[in-house]
Order: C-alpha cells, then sequence, then structure tokens
C-alpha cells in the first residue's frame, strides 16, 4: 500500500460501507498522507526495543533512558550487543527488570529469526506477524499493532486501543468507551481498510 494513494481510495470505499463512518470522514475531511505511514524501511527489532523503553512512561523520560541505553550499548542498539549486555547495566541506563527481560528476549529472538526483519515481513500477514512477535515476553497485540501501521498495513483495527474505544463510542455508540468486541464486529464491513478507518476514529476522539 502507498501512503499517497490509498486514503483516497479506501475514503470512497468505506463511505459506501457504511454511511454513519462516511458521515466522520466527510466531517473531518481527506486524510491525505497520515504521519503514521512509513515512508522509509522500518527496522523490526529497532521499533520494538523503542516501544518496550517507553512502556508506561512519558516521551522525555523514555527517551533520556534510551540515550543512555544506546550510550551503554557503545552506540547502537543492536540484538548482538543488547544480549551481550549484563542485566545491572542495563538496568543502571534506568530500565526495570521486566524491560530488561523483555528486551533480552527481543535480543534472543531477533537472533534465532523469530522476529523477522523488514524484507521477510513483507512477505508475511498480520496474522503471522501478531503471533511471532507476541511470543516476546512484554510485547502484546497492541504494540504489534502500532508496527503493523508504520509498516503501511492497509487492514490493521487496534480495537484494544483507547483512542479507538473513545472515538467510536462518540460515532457509533452513546459516548463511552466502546468494547473492543463491538469495534471488531463493525470493522468487518471496513475491510480491506481498516486502518485508514482507525485513523478517522483516533480523530473523532
Amino acid at each position: 500500500m502507498t501512503a499517497r494513494r490509498v486514503p483516497r481510495q479506501a475514503e470512497a470505499k468505506l463511505r459506501l460501507a457504511d454511511p454513519k463512518l462516511g458521515r466522520l470522514i466527510d466531517r473531518i475531511g481527506p486524510l491525505g498522507v497520515h504521519p503514521f505511514f512509513a515512508k522509509e524501511k522500518i527496522n523490526p527489532f529497532g521499533a520494538l526495543a523503542h516501544s518496550i523503553t517507553h512502556q508506561q512512561l512519558g516521551n522525555a523520560a523514555a527517551e533520556a533512558i534510551h540515550g543512555r541505553l544506546k550510550k551503554t550499548l557503545g552506540g547502537r542498539v543492536s540484538a548482538a550487543r543488547l544480549l551481550e549486555a549484563k542485566p545491572e547495566a542495563l538496568r543502571a541506563a534506568g530500565l526495570s527488570g521486566g524491560k530488561v527481560k523483555s528486551l533480552k528476549d527481543l535480543a534472543a529472538r531477533t537472533l534465532d529469526g523469530t522476529v523477522p526483519t523488514y524484507g521477510k515481513m513483507l512477505a508475511l500477514s498480520d496474522d503471522e506477524i501478531v503471533e511471532r512477535l507476541t511470543s516476546v515476553h512484554g510485547i502484546g497485540r497492541w504494540t504489534v499493532e502500532m508496527l503493523l501501521l508504520k509498516l503501511s498495513r492497509p487492514d490493521v483495527l487496534p480495537a484494544g486501543d483507547l483512542g479507538i474505544r473513545r472515538g467510536f463510542g462518540l460515532v457509533f455508540g452513546d459516548g463511552e468507551l466502546a468494547p473492543p468486541k463491538d469495534i471488531l464486529l463493525r470493522g468487518e464491513r471496513w475491510r480491506p481498510y481498516r486502518s485508514v478507518a482507525s485513523f478517522y476514529l483516533w480523530r473523532a476522539s
């Protein structure tokens, strides 16, 4: 999918498939090139390591820890260097014990091929990617779905995301957080452009 072309096609498809969503699309207007869409190759290991570092932290604090982690690893966060690093050195950089365990597991599963490279990921379905990456300690479905969006996958619907649940509730419900099962059920009519529908729901919230 190319970020510059698909949203226009998707908006037309989504209007026909779901007039209520169509009214939201008309109210917000064309997305254009959404910043979530990747304009260059994504390094899956690097993106996931960054996500783990940022879990449950504000951006400034997480970036500071990530910077110290890079320094600890000699200027570059790589799977090999991370796997070799002593846990106490990683803790000294500001990482919690749980995050050290997650990063170590991510590094090991990257080196053994469980976490695919960008090139190999292109040949995998969304479900295959979710299955592989959620086998890493500390990585859940939401984290993988965010990565899939960065990979410009067109049919991703992170139904457990608070922004999506809030936006769906405002557009289709009573304004309360919607249950993920309700979002997934209605989202069947948005295929194969659920990613674009997700962007609109985020904007609605």
